[in-house]
Formats: C-alpha cells, sequence, structure tokens
C-alpha cells in the first residue's frame, strides 16, 4: 500500500517539483495539494493522508498553525507531519516540533533524501537524526524549562524504557538499539510505543522533544556506556 503524502507550499512550482519526485516512487503517491495551512487541515480531513509535507511561511494559516491543528485532532491521529524549511529562522522550525511536526528538511533536499525522509515518517520507526539537528534542540530547551519533577505519565515509564528513550533522544534507531542493549528491534519497538503512550506523544519526534525539556539529556551528552 502506497503512503499518501499531502503537498502544503505556497509556491505552485515547489509542489510540482516535489510530486514530481513523489509520484516517481512507486511507493508513495500524493493525494493532494494545499496553497496554505487552512486547506491543508481540511485536505487532511476530506481524505486519507499519511505525510504532510508542510512549508512553515504560507499566507492566512501558516505551517505551524496547520501543524497545531494537525496534532491537537484526534481524528488525525495518524497524520505525521514533516517540515519543510530554508533553514533560515530555527524559531519556527522549534516551534513546529513544539506543535507536533515529526522533523523537517531544507527544501534543497536531494530526491532520494526526500523519499526516505517520507517513508522514516510515516513509519514512525525513526526521528530525522537529532545528531544533525542538535543546535536546534539546545535551543529548543531554552524556549521551555518545564520542571523535571511532577511530570504525568513520567513516573509509569519503567527503568528499560528510560534507557531506551535516552537512546533515541541521541537519534539511535531501533536495531541501534537493539544492537546495543542485546534486545530485538520487535522489543525495543514494544518499548517505544509503551513510553509514547504513557507520555502522551504521537511519534519519537516528541520523544525526542519531551527528552530534552525535562532535562532527561542534554545537548553534547554522549552515548550511555554499552551494556
Amino acid at each position: 500500500m502506497s503512503i499518501r503524502v499531502l503537498l502544503a507550499d505556497d509556491q505552485a512550482l515547489i509542489r510540482a517539483g516535489f510530486r514530481m519526485i513523489i509520484d516517481a516512487d512507486p511507493g508513495l503517491e500524493v493525494v493532494g495539494e494545499a496553497s496554505d495551512g487552512a486547506e491543508a487541515v481540511e485536505l487532511c480531513h476530506s481524505g486519507r493522508v499519511d505525510v504532510v509535507l508542510m512549508d512553515l511561511r504560507m499566507p492566512h494559516v501558516d505551517g505551524i498553525e496547520a501543524t497545531r491543528r494537525i496534532n491537537a485532532d484526534e481524528r488525525l491521529a495518524g497524520v505525521r507531519v514533516l517540515v519543510l524549511t530554508t533553514f533560515d529562522d530555527d524559531d519556527n522550525v522549534i516551534h513546529a516540533l513544539q506543535a507536533g511536526a515529526s522533523g523537517f528538511l531544507g527544501k534543497n533536499v536531494m530526491p532520494g533524501d526526500l523519499v526516505n525522509a517520507i517513508r522514516v515518517v510515516a513509519d514512525g520507526e525513526a526521528l530525522l537524526s537529532p545528531r544533525a539537528t542538535s543546535g536546534l534542540v539546545s535551543r529548543l530547551i531554552h524556549h521551555i524549562r518545564p520542571p523535571v519533577t511532577d511530570v504525568p505519565g513520567l513516573a509509569l515509564v519503567t527503568e528499560r524504557e528510560r534507557e531506551i528513550l535516552l537512546l533515541v533522544a541521541h537519534g539511535l534507531s531501533n536495531c541501534d538499539i537493539a544492537e546495543r542493549l542485546y534486545l530485538s528491534p520487535l522489543t525495543v519497538k514494544t518499548h517505544i510505543n509503551r513510553t509514547m503512550i504513557k507520555l502522551h506523544a504521537r511519534d519519537r519526534a516528541q520523544l525526542v522533544v519531551f527528552a530534552y525539556q525535562h532535562h532527561l539529556v542534554k545537548p553534547g551528552d554522549s552515548l550511555p556506556d554499552r551494556r
């Protein structure tokens, strides 16, 4: 079954370029195009969408607000947002991640990387590497600093789940984590899914944001010692 992609960008030429790349892959399908955030949310409601390629700067309703609306709507729980940016406005990218975006890409992304990123976000297996976004994460924790204690759900996270959460925050894939902890990838995925439920996170991106905002891991921290 194809991954269904919605393109949200106010520039028709950019949408056309992304459509050509996506439709050339037999496992992906463009199911709609939106020229602003309100239209993007509406199209998510009117048809089945797996991933939204979301521009941040659009008229009327921008990409951040559209991402927030999608993330807040239980009927759209299966929709993932992949933000497109020129990387010249870190604050907007940070706000998009806080609003529920699953990751971000530069608009000059190579075709193969775009296709791979859509698959990654649709599958929910890995965030676009935090190693490549450490500067953004560092700035993120200066925007909002909630206390580490008295966090709903955190007390329910087991020691093993917390250990895996920290590795997720360092950008490790399920296979990487499985190898380090001598577990199967399926077992790792099960732990991650349980942690997302306990912390009310839609995907791994929100787990990473949670880990940094609550100081479970800090920018520059080294990986925990291998077991």
